[in-house]
């Protein structure tokens, strides 16, 4: 064994010196990529089947538009020539699409700002599309017959893609669509989050959200709903969390379990989540396993109370966090307003008018809050500090999900465009 030390030593020295020479290099690289880079919001449009890019601070102004269904034809003949997967493309049409297609629920980019990835409900797939040219790089057709919300990887190399009619959740590569691995949820998989450190994946099932059965008492026939947390890297479920039985020990018995957007603290100690028909939000301590706090927000006089009239039962639909953790803003959708909530004594700023928001999120520069009025085709900023609206912009037919993504420094639209 001594004959072999000094070689290993060697070995390890040679290997020392290459990693010291070349680490500057790496470092230059990675400064020059990440200065051709540019951040940006993706509004995906989920009615016209396209996806705005607007600036991600300052005055959000549009720099781009993308076609996310440029192979509209070949994905209607498939559809056409398959019974089946024709009552379900009419199905989500007539329901969750409110009398419209599905075509951009969710989006990111990859890390190197050439592609954008999006889910689209209505054609049961997820699709890479290459931003300079507008062209598919790729395409996963997801188990079932519809995508919805997804997440991605905080290293952005993974995908978690909801496959709401299958019960299952696939992650993909970004770069490549290849599945990297798979979970069972409760029913309807709805929001997906990795944990900050990239190790865990919640999913957030929602149940049936169709059916007329909106009354409390029926609420049993929604489904089972609850929260999987899996491993991000062998996607064995970790635990699962029902919060019917946290919220009948907090009192709340006659409330739905299907919990809708949910945001961490940036310790990731709470949650905070909303749930179906509930004008407001509360808070889950992680730790202890127990919902601490609810903050119910105002109703709108002018909102009936007509369960059965709430789009896919949802009463407020989008909540956001500034990153200090201090402000929560949430979408009060049915409501027609957004709202600045501080952390710490849930009382609400002013309520923002806006028609049907449905997401929130947050600036590039952690200032703003960003809701997509999916009633008015815009979005629109709301400082978090004042709680006062800073602008709107107009973008296309019914945005939905917002995400921060990156683009080339000097993109603004693909080519074919």
């Amino acid at each position: 064994m001594p004959a072999f030390r000094p070689r290993h030593l060697c070995s390890a020295a040679a290997a020392a010196l290459v990693l010291t020479l070349t680490a500057p290099a790496t470092a230059a690289t990675a400064a020059t990529d990440a200065a051709s880079l540019r951040e940006v919001l993706f509004v995906g449009n989920n009615w016209d089947g396209t996806a705005d890019v607007i600036k991600s601070s300052g005055d959000f102004a549009k720099v781009g538009r993308i076609n996310v269904i440029p192979d509209k034809d070949a994905r209607m003949a498939e559809i056409n020539a398959d019974p089946i997967k024709w009552i379900y493309f009419m199905a989500i049409r007539n329901s969750v699409g409110e009398g419209h297609d599905q075509f951009a629920d969710d989006m990111y980019s990859t890390p190197d700002g050439r592609s954008v990835v999006v889910s689209r409900p209505s054609f049961a797939d997820v699709v890479s599309i290459d931003l300079a040219t507008g062209k598919i790089n790729w395409r996963f057709p997801v188990a079932g017959y519809r995508a919805d919300h997804m997440a991605v990887s905080p290293d952005g190399t993974r995908v978690a893609v909801s496959a709401s009619t299958a019960n299952t959740v696939h992650v993909l590569d970004i770069d490549t669509g290849k599945q990297l691995g798979s979970f069972a949820t409760g029913d309807k998989p709805h929001e997906n989050i990795f944990t900050k450190d990239g190790k865990y994946i919640w999913n957030m099932s929602i149940g049936d959200v169709n059916t007329a059965l909106d009354d409390p008492g029926w609420d049993w026939t929604k489904g089972d709903r609850h929260i999987t947390v899996v491993d991000a890297t062998t996607y064995k479920q970790v635990k699962v969390i029902d919060m019917r039985d946290r919220l009948d020990a907090f009192g709340l018995k006659n409330f739905s379990d299907a919990v809708r957007p949910a945001v961490f603290s940036p310790d990731e100690s709470k949650l905070y989540f909303q749930v179906s028909f509930f004008n407001g939000f509360l808070e889950y301590d992680v730790a202890t396993d127990k919902i601490t706090r609810m903050k119910t927000l105002p109703k709108n006089p002018a909102t009936s109370e007509d369960r059965t009239t709430w789009v896919n039962d949802s009463r407020h639909h989008g909540i956001s966090m500034n990153p200090a953790g201090t402000e929560l803003c949430v979408a009060g959708t049915m409501d027609d307003y957004a709202t600045v909530v501080d952390r710490a004594t849930l009382q609400e700023g002013p309520l923002i008018t806006t028609s049907k928001p449905y997401w929130a999120t947050v600036s590039g520069d952690g200032k703003d809050c960003i809701v997509s009025e999916s009633g008015a085709d815009q979005v629109t900023a709301i400082d978090f500090a004042t709680g006062q609206k800073v602008t709107s912009v107009a973008v296309g037919d019914h945005p939905q999900r917002v995400r921060l993504g990156h683009v080339q420094s000097d993109w603004t639209g693909p080519s074919s465009s």
